[in-house]
C-alpha cells in the first residue's frame, strides 16, 4: 500500500530548451529525454525527466523526502505546474475525490505502455493536483 505521498512534479514549458537551460543554469538540474508515443499524455512530444536529487539503481531518490520530476512541452494554454500523489488504485482515488467534494479535471489516462496512469483533480479550494498509479509488476519481476 502506498502512503499517497507527493512523488513527482511536472513543469510545462512553452520553450522546452529555454526552460531546460534555465533550470540547469539556475539550480544545476539535469534532464533525461524520453520519446513518447503519439497517443500518450504528451501527445507524442518528448518528455524530460528532471533530476534534482541523486537516484539509486531503482531510479528512486536516495534521499528521503526528495523527489524528481518532469518537464514537457505545454499542451494546453494556461497549463499549470503539477504535483503528483502516488496512489494504489487511481479509480478508487478519483471516486474519493468526487465523494469528498472535489472534481475530476482529467480522467485516468495511460502515460505510455509500462509507465502507469495519471489523472488530475481539483480539490475543494480549486487547486489542481495529479495522481499516478504504477503498473503492477509481473510476479517474476516483483
Amino acid at each position: 500500500m502506498t502512503n499517497n505521498a507527493m512523488v513527482h512534479f511536472e513543469i510545462p514549458a512553452d520553450d522546452v530548451e529555454r526552460a531546460k537551460d534555465f533550470y540547469n543554469t539556475t539550480f544545476g538540474w539535469t534532464f533525461n529525454k524520453f520519446d513518447m508515443p503519439q497517443d500518450s499524455s504528451t501527445g507524442g512530444e518528448p518528455y524530460y525527466g528532471v533530476m534534482t536529487t541523486p537516484v539509486g539503481d531503482d531510479m528512486m531518490p536516495k534521499n528521503p523526502g526528495e523527489i524528481n520530476g518532469g518537464l514537457m512541452k505545454r499542451i494546453q494554454p494556461g497549463q499549470p505546474m503539477m504535483s503528483y500523489l502516488n496512489v494504489d488504485d487511481i479509480d478508487a482515488a478519483l471516486e474519493a475525490v468526487v465523494t469528498n467534494g472535489g472534481q475530476v479535471c482529467m480522467p485516468k489516462t495511460e502515460i505510455a505502455p509500462g509507465m502507469g496512469w495519471i489523472a488530475c483533480f481539483n480539490d475543494t479550494e480549486g487547486n489542481m493536483l495529479g495522481m499516478h498509479q504504477m503498473p503492477k509488476m509481473p510476479p517474476s519481476e516483483a
